[in-house]
C-alpha cells in the first residue's frame, strides 16, 4: 500500500490538471496508463484502455479548448487522492463554475490507472441543450 501526501497530491494536480485545457488531448493522455479506466458523467459506463480514452479525449477536448480545472483540495488515500477541483467552463457566452471530485489511483509507474470523475452536469446540459435549440431556430 502507498499512501500519498496532501503535497504529492497538489504537486501532481498542477502538473496535471493544466494539461486539461488548450486541446492537447496527447499530452493529457500522457499521464494515463495504458490499461486505464476512465468515466464521467457523459460516459458513466467508462472507457478502458489509453487509445480508447485517447478517442475519447480528442472529442472532449476538442469541444472545450478554453476550460480550465484547479484542485480545491488533495485528499490522500491508498495509491492515490480524492481530488476536490473546479472547474470554469465557458459554453456560449456564459462561463458554468462547477466543483466536482475524482478520484486518481496510480500504477506502479506513477501514471493514472482508475480516474472517475463525479459532479452534477444539470445547469451545463441545460445551456448547450439551449444554445443547440436557439442554433437550429436560427
Amino acid at each position: 500500500m502507498n499512501m500519498m501526501t496532501k503535497e504529492q497530491a497538489r504537486e501532481f494536480a498542477a502538473e496535471w490538471l493544466p494539461a486539461w485545457t488548450g486541446n492537447d488531448p496527447e499530452k493529457l493522455a500522457d499521464f494515463y496508463s495504458d490499461d486505464v479506466f476512465f468515466l464521467d458523467p457523459v460516459i458513466p459506463d467508462g472507457v478502458k484502455g489509453k487509445e480508447a480514452l485517447l478517442g475519447y479525449f480528442r472529442k472532449l477536448l476538442a469541444n472545450n479548448p478554453d476550460w480550465v480545472w484547479t484542485q480545491i483540495e488533495g485528499i490522500p488515500m491508498e495509491d492515490g487522492f480524492l481530488n476536490k477541483w473546479h472547474a470554469s467552463i465557458p459554453i456560449g457566452t456564459k462561463t458554468f463554475d462547477c466543483v466536482g471530485v475524482c478520484f486518481v489511483k496510480f500504477d506502479d509507474a506513477g501514471k493514472i490507472k482508475r480516474n472517475e470523475v463525479y459532479f452534477d452536469q444539470s445547469e451545463l446540459v441545460a445551456e448547450i441543450i439551449r444554445l443547440k435549440k436557439n442554433a437550429k431556430q436560427q
